[in-house]
């Protein structure tokens, strides 16, 4: 096997960026070898892949358990430690994703436009593979096998650049894809795992022009933003998610509390949870203390403005919001709660701080929810439906590598599609273009 070793810190940068290029070189010949593979041969590749996780489980989670433990004594958060664990369930429900993604429609060939020019001319505009694709990203290994097996059906390669914190999870995982594809007679290095602890490695993968098609940043704002101002190969930005509820003054009270604790409290360490909540005036003296009783009953503390922590008096848990607690993604049990006038100040407070990436609006008045879904600028908009449905697996992609909140290429959950190109094809006659 040439998996990539993790280099320690110590590492010397030019020998780390010969590593980081030597892997995307790889790369770029294994995708080469993807590119015209039929459908088949793609999904048996998942599904050996997929059988793979199942039998060598207790492998994958000793690794973890390592990954936990060492978490733990360096203080990690329990978001973060959330993020990271992996169960039995986690494993079953990662190889089945694989075997979701091979059940889904192969993207590559799929015709987007075409037509006979008058000439006889016939064009055809159709999706190919990007080719390498580099994922960059913190704690969560189930993207290690979301993103390999996503690249895979659509006929990519792709260089992992996981977190530190993950890496016996992640190298353990990414064994177990490797032998597979070599099982089933394709190349390894279809799916390469690159250093972790050295931030170098990340600047060298995201400015490997030429040998990178496409960066894909997920994690914390931080690492977002240093991959999308740091790079030379084109990214697309998988934003954070201060995502919002908003609360009209013609909601059922009850929809509306079943959406708000869904949409906090289902997990609040995903990027699709709702951390602003947003009451109108007029329901606020009715929804807000059952809405704070609801919500302390799930263990969430709310983090009220003036008017919305009177309303609640000692419903539950309310301390007093302060000026950052409008711009926090908290991915914990925490939301930050206000009373506003009308819907043309709900989103107004939106625009101010909500991240691009996911809003909510619970009423029953259709006119309400047009002008909410109209003039609210997210990725995904809900009416009557929590956040937490803004998921590839959700919206019938299979696993998802991300969810853009970028508006050029891919916007939203990202799955087969958004992980592919297009070329055009096209055949003449000995057509020839007269001259000026």
């Amino acid at each position: 096997m040439t998996t990539l070793t993790t280099a320690d810190s110590t590492v010397d940068h030019d020998d780390l960026r010969e590593q980081v290029h030597a892997a995307a070189g790889r790369a770029r010949a294994a995708a080469a070898g993807l590119a015209p593979l039929t459908r088949q041969r793609k999904d048996e590749a998942l599904r050996a892949m997929a059988d793979a996780l199942d039998a060598r489980a207790a492998e994958v989670l000793a690794a973890n358990a390592e990954d936990l433990d060492l978490g733990r004594a360096a203080g990690l958060t329990d978001a973060l430690l959330d993020r990271l664990a992996l169960d039995e369930g986690r494993v079953a429900g990662i190889a089945e994703g694989l075997r979701l993604v091979a059940g889904l429609p192969d993207p590559v060939g799929d015709v987007v436009r075409g037509g006979v020019l008058p000439n006889g001319l016939e064009l055809r505009q159709v999706r190919v593979p990007m080719g390498v694709i580099g994922i960059v990203y913190e704690a969560r290994p189930n993207v290690t096998v979301d993103a390999a097996g996503l690249a895979l059906k659509a006929g990519n390669a792709v260089l992992l650049r996981g977190s530190s914190s993950a890496e016996r999870s992640n190298t353990a995982l990414v064994r177990v894809l490797r032998d597979a594809l070599s099982q089933v007679g394709l190349p390894a290095d279809a799916v390469q795992l690159l250093p972790c602890h050295d931030r170098a490695s990340v600047r060298h993968l995201i400015t490997a022009r030429g040998l990178v098609d496409l960066v894909i940043p997920r994690g914390g704002a931080g690492l977002i933003d240093a991959v999308v101002r740091g790079a030379t190969v084109p990214t697309v930005e998988t934003g954070v998610g201060n995502c919002h509820v908003y609360v009209d003054a013609g909601a059922d009270p009850e929809i509306a509390e079943r959406v708000v604790v869904n949409a906090k409290a289902r997990r609040p360490s995903v990027c699709n949870a709702a951390e602003t909540l947003l009451v109108h005036a007029d329901l606020a003296p009715e929804f807000v203390p059952r809405i704070v009783r609801a919500l302390a009953g799930a263990g969430v503390t709310v983090h009220a403005d003036e008017r919305f922590a009177a309303l609640a008096g000692d419903a539950g848990a309310v301390v007093p919001a302060e000026a950052g607690d409008w711009d926090a993604e908290y991915l914990s049990l925490d939301i930050a709660a206000r009373v506003v006038d009308s819907l043309d100040e709900a989103v107004r407070h939106i625009a101010a701080h909500g991240t691009g990436h996911t809003e909510a609006i619970v009423t029953g008045d259709v006119r309400a929810a047009r002008e909410f879904t109209t003039r609210v600028d997210a990725a995904a908009v809900m009416v009557n439906a929590s956040t937490a449905f803004t998921d590839g697996f959700e919206f019938g992609m299979g696993a998802e590598i991300g969810i853009s909140t970028q508006k050029l290429h891919a916007r939203g959950p990202m799955g087969l599609q958004e992980l592919t190109s297009t070329k055009w094809l096209v055949w003449g006659e000995g057509h020839v273009r007269p001259g000026s």
